[in-house]
């Protein structure tokens, strides 16, 4: 919520103040005096201060401090620091204008157990019986905010089907211009069961092998945040990865030429721009991304990638919205072993009514579009004490969508659907909630006749 009025206090002057600012042809420009900060118990006031379009002392007409005003709660609004922001006009002091913002922090702390199947996806899990020895299962301990400067720290302790431990600590605003940040982390894992290859547009596992598959990674990254919307990354990581050798009686292909084990170094950079209604659940605004990385420099591990991402979204209505999505990816030399050529099916790098299958390959993109049309929105109470955790908020959609695709593969052709136009639709539902938890139920068709129920989650946890 965005309030551009004065307190009632101060009605009378700031009409007068308005109306004489307007009797010339240029305006007057007000000078933003004091920024009052209320409801950050534990988030610092310059973190805040740093998501402002304006600061103390700066001359700006009315019409564009207002404005100002949405995109302050926009920027705050996508820290995630927050489950509601409220900026409004404190008072007039001649031209001088003071500005208050009221903020509902979010729990930071979250000591949760976890249990969580291992498939891609839930419909994945149902094909292998809904089997308990699929399910990881440990604890993982979140701290957001962790000294109140939007700093993460995370340590996992998972165990079950994947044994892995993770840790990793995030500190965006590192020095004193909060312009310069860092993050650090280190992932060990290992499991038995191997998936060694790709058959019929199908992962295929292997879990009779005793050294199974071991990975050590550990990476350091700096980032660089010049204004409100753009951010830099350089990332410098080292991985481990063996596998039993009997795994290439299987797939030769799977480290290349026979190997068991490789090790490399990878660089990264990644430029990312955000300038979207509400970034968890986008409904208006840009949304890009641009990455380029080196993976490895010798026969071992030798690629080259460069990938983008671009979403934009329209309102169409006061209710109905259109969101139009694309993505690429390009990975050079061709010819990659098989832990090289995952394209759709893993992560958010899939077509909606193809998610059954995965699909490999070298380079490859995406077209996604979706017309939403909000249908409820409602809060619950929750009976908790508490000013930023009274009521859950919810938000409804009904979604028709239609997806576009295509991979190229020059080693591993022999699934359908490599190396050929992809394309599905179909029509959902979206449920939006606090904490970034969105649920979507699909009902989809693709281009092989078939048509079934897909269910996704998402949530900050």
């Amino acid at each position: 919520m965005v309030y551009a009025q004065p307190s009632p206090v101060d009605s009378t002057q700031s009409t007068n103040i308005v109306a004489s600012a307007n009797t010339n042809n240029a305006p007057t420009p007000f000078v933003v005096g004091e920024i009052i900060i209320e409801g950050n118990k534990h988030t610092k006031p310059y973190i805040i201060e740093r998501e402002l379009p304006f600061k103390r002392g700066d001359s700006i007409n009315l019409p564009e401090l207002v404005k100002g005003f949405e995109i302050s709660r926009q920027q705050l609004m996508n820290t995630t620091l927050f489950n509601e922001v409220i900026i409004s006009l404190k008072s007039f002091r001649g031209y001088m204008v003071d500005i208050l913002i009221q903020v509902k922090e979010r729990w930071y702390i979250f000591p949760i157990p976890y249990l969580k199947p291992v498939d891609r996806n839930l419909n994945e899990w149902a094909k292998q019986g809904y089997s308990v020895d699929r399910i990881n299962y440990g604890f993982k301990f979140t701290y957001n905010n962790f000294t109140g400067r939007n700093d993460k720290l995370k340590l996992w302790l998972i165990t079950g089907y994947t044994q892995q431990l993770q840790f990793q600590y995030d500190q965006p605003y590192a020095n004193k211009s909060l312009k310069h940040g860092y993050k650090i982390g280190f992932t060990y894992s290992f499991n038995r069961e191997i998936n060694y290859a790709t058959i019929d547009n199908q992962q295929v596992f292997v879990d009779s092998l005793q050294k199974g598959i071991r990975q050590w990674s550990g990476h350091i990254d700096y980032t660089y945040r010049p204004g409100l919307r753009t951010t830099h990354l350089v990332s410098l990581s080292y991985s481990h990865l063996s596998v039993d050798p009997r795994i290439n009686e299987l797939n030769p292909k799977y480290y290349g030429a026979y190997r068991s084990e490789v090790s490399f170094p990878e660089l990264t950079y990644n430029i990312s721009y955000v300038n979207v209604d509400y970034k968890p659940f986008p409904l208006t605004g840009w949304l890009a991304d641009g990455t380029v990385s080196k993976r490895g420099y010798n026969r071992e591990m030798n690629q080259w990638q460069v990938s983008g991402r671009a979403s934009k979204g329209w309102a169409l209505g006061k209710k109905t919205f259109y969101g139009l999505q694309g993505v690429g990816m390009l990975r050079f030399p061709f010819s990659q072993p098989y832990i090289n050529q995952r394209m759709f099916g893993y992560g958010d790098m899939y077509l909606r009514g193809l998610e059954k299958y995965v699909i490999d390959g070298a380079a490859g993109f995406l077209v996604r579009n979706s017309f939403r049309q909000q249908i409820l929105k409602f809060s619950v109470p929750t009976y908790i004490k508490s000013k930023s955790h009274d009521r859950i908020p919810f938000r409804i959609y009904a979604r028709l969508f239609g997806d576009a695709g295509y991979s190229y593969n020059q080693n591993f052709t022999n699934n359908s659907l490599t190396n050929r136009a992809l394309y599905t639709g179909g029509v959902g539902v979206d449920i939006v909630s606090f904490y970034d938890f969105v649920l979507r139920l699909d009902y989809s068709f693709n281009q092989l006749g078939q048509k079934g129920l897909f269910l996704h989650i998402k949530n900050d946890f």
